[in-house]
């Protein structure tokens, strides 16, 4: 299925997991949206109003450089687009992987992570900035989510 791309950001590793084990059940090739400069612990720090993520995610013109791009963009036609949920959003750096490239006529599927909180408001706002993609509903996971219960949500799309 050379066609679909699983990208993520994971802050904790807990999207890490769950972007592999989705990669993996599908057959898709899986890009780590990796910052440039990575978060400390303390720039995770949400109780800290001036921690990097909070200032980020505070500031909606806020893109956090990428270490890397995808190769050979244009291949793919289905996006697994997986994140930790940060202020019932995406963090900023899926924004600036959003505005990274042309998602014309490309299936965005958005995941999320998280203990308890839902998705948010992120379909809303990746519809915003990729208005050429088709952004399905997202889905919230935890972390705990086996590889079957991810590649019966994915099949609808596969």
């Amino acid at each position: 299925m050379g066609n679909i791309l699983v990208a993520y950001f994971s802050a904790s590793g807990v999207t890490e997991k769950v972007a592999d084990k989705l990669a993996k059940e599908i057959g898709a090739d899986l890009f780590e949206i990796e910052p440039k400069i990575p978060y400390s612990d303390a720039d995770l720090d949400w109780m800290d109003k001036k921690s990097r993520s909070s200032v980020e995610m505070n500031d909606r013109k806020s893109r956090p450089a990428i270490r890397s791009r995808v190769g050979d963009f244009g291949q793919y036609e289905i996006i697994f687009l997986g994140f930790p949920v940060w202020w019932y959003r995406q963090p900023s750096i899926i924004d600036t992987f959003l505005e990274a490239y042309d998602f014309s006529g490309k299936r965005i599927v958005p995941f999320a992570t998280s203990g308890g909180s839902p998705i948010g408001s992120a379909g809303n706002n990746i519809q915003a900035l990729a208005p050429a993609a088709k952004v399905e509903e997202g889905k919230r996971f935890m972390a705990g989510v086996s590889g079957r219960m991810l590649a019966d949500w994915a099949s609808e799309w596969l």
